[in-house]
């Protein structure tokens, strides 16, 4: 697999909306940066979130998870507990391409 460069993810995003939205350069807002630096771009988690639990102890089956096994939250904060996982959708929407055109 190819490694992207910066350049690279500049030129993808604002000539094919690769990434929406874009933004030009590493920002930091308070600790957790986020846009696109030389070593690719780092993404801002959303606000919605599927925490897996296993409250019932069952056996998981990893193609085939259960909707009993989450929990779905909106908030600004996800505490994730032990032994579990959490999904979250992403501030932006990437197009992530097949090839590297």
């Amino acid at each position: 697999m190819p490694i992207l460069s910066d350049r690279w993810i500049r030129e993808a995003a604002t000539t094919r909306a690769m990434i929406e939205p874009f933004v030009e350069k590493q920002t930091r807002e308070g600790v957790i940066s986020y846009g696109l630096s030389s070593y690719g771009y780092d993404a801002r988690v959303g606000r919605q979130f599927k925490i897996f639990t296993n409250v019932d102890s069952a056996v998981v089956d990893p193609k085939a998870f259960s909707d009993k096994s989450f929990v779905d939250r909106e908030a600004d904060v996800c505490i994730v507990p032990p032994n579990s996982f959490a999904l979250a959708t992403t501030m932006e929407y990437f197009r992530v391409p097949r090839t590297c055109w």
